[in-house]
């Protein structure tokens, strides 16, 4: 991003459907400053706890097609595991006003793979306790090049390998974004949480675990 879209730490981002702010901790990491668009008020709690302390995260209570930010105030909008979720006429609409003149834009999706030990035994428990059908699929396969082609117009695709690195909390955090998992307070939680425990406790090395995916990542310039 930096090389080809001249990411720089002065870069706004807007990470929408930002979840439990996994994608935006990166983003923070590098120096950006991050609005958080969650609509999910679990979710959003999350977040707000486990990236407190850095000072330019900004959480907002709000959509992919109302974000509640300001007009050409962004430079780079992200959507991490969410844009098969949005209202796409309603969502282009509002990213062309959040963003600055030859701002970018980037989807992206992470295929979990399903390699020997912890992998294999991570996807039997999002397995046993999702609340509906889930699936290893592809953004392609989620969108079709169809949808992504007439949001995105000409748009790159960049897939690299993405290993996670994660202490429990983390862990716990990034199974706590996917849309299909019971959250605090709902059937099951409690015992899916003391499962994924007894997963960590039985894999890490050193207080982590590591979460192997395939990242793909599709950007574009918008045109109206």
């Amino acid at each position: 991003m930096e090389d080809e879209l001249g990411l720089s730490e002065a870069s706004i981002i807007a990470d929408v459907g930002s979840g439990t702010g996994i994608l935006s901790e990166l983003f923070l990491k590098h120096g950006n400053p991050v609005f958080g668009v969650e609509p999910n008020m679990e979710m959003r709690n999350i977040a707000e706890a486990l990236l407190s302390q850095y000072p330019s995260f900004k959480s907002r209570d709000g959509t992919a097609e109302a974000t509640t930010l300001a007009a050409a105030s962004i430079d780079f909008v992200t959507a991490a595991q969410a844009f098969h979720w949005f209202d796409r006429l309603k969502t282009h609409a509002e990213f062309l006003r959040i963003l600055k003149p030859h701002g970018w834009v980037l989807l992206i999706w992470n295929t979990r793979k399903n390699s020997p030990g912890f992998m294999e035994a991570y996807e039997r428990l999002v397995s046993e306790y999702a609340n509906r059908a889930h699936s290893r699929r592809t953004a392609k396969d989620k969108v079709g090049d169809q949808a992504l082609s007439a949001f995105l117009g000409e748009y790159k695709v960049k897939t690299f390998s993405n290993d996670q690195i994660l202490d429990f909390e983390g862990l716990a955090g990034r199974l706590l974004s996917s849309s299909y998992v019971p959250l605090h307070g709902e059937a099951r939680y409690d015992s899916m949480m003391g499962e994924l425990r007894k997963l960590f406790d039985s894999y890490q090395e050193g207080g982590i675990v590591g979460l192997e995916y395939e990242t793909e990542t599709y950007y574009s310039q918008l045109t109206p």
